[in-house]
């Protein structure tokens, strides 16, 4: 149910995840960011795929609509969220947006990793990120630094992610 309280019909959400890099073959699964497969990169540890993108927009979706995080929704202790992939996880925090009456808008996304390269791969990410947002590729900005060996991220990788929501028109009963 929408509240009320909010006249202006938008808000934003702030969310960051970060998860290192595996340092051994035994979880045995590729390096997905923002929803894209990177080969000949090592995984991320996590209990879903580990990516960090995806991770930090659902948390980003959920704070803005007050809807607590991911862990809340998505707990490590839970094996029917083992493995599960990011943009499903992504898919299913909108949901709960949706539910409460707001949908995405924009995404402002920042990767904070020595490794891999995300230029080359940006417009990949965008479009893949916009379709569990359910916003045009146009709606989703990636951008990546690199902490320049201050160790902030030079084992694994880490991720801001800014998201606005906007309320969903309501109908009126006929």
């Amino acid at each position: 149910m929408p509240d009320d309280s909010d006249a202006s019909g938008i808000r934003a959400g702030l969310g960051f995840d970060v998860h290192p890099f595996v340092r051994d073959d035994a979880v045995g699964r590729p390096l997905f960011l923002g929803g894209i497969r990177f080969d000949g990169e090592p995984c991320l540890a996590g209990h879903s795929d580990g990516d960090a993108v995806c991770h930090a927009v659902a948390d980003a979706v959920l704070g803005a609509v007050g809807a607590g995080d991911v862990g809340e929704h998505f707990p490590d202790t839970d094996p029917s969220v083992r493995g599960i992939g990011g943009t499903v996880l992504l898919a299913a925090t909108v949901a709960i947006a949706r539910e409460r009456g707001w949908r995405p808008v924009w995404c402002d996304v920042t990767v904070l990793a020595e490794r891999p390269p995300i230029a080359p791969r940006r417009e990949e990410m965008r479009a893949a990120l916009a379709i569990p947002l359910g916003v045009t590729a146009d709606s989703v900005s990636v951008k990546a630094t690199r902490p320049e060996g201050l160790g902030l991220a030079g084992d694994g990788v880490g991720c801001l992610a800014l998201v606005t929501v906007a309320r969903v028109a309501r109908v009126a009963p006929a």
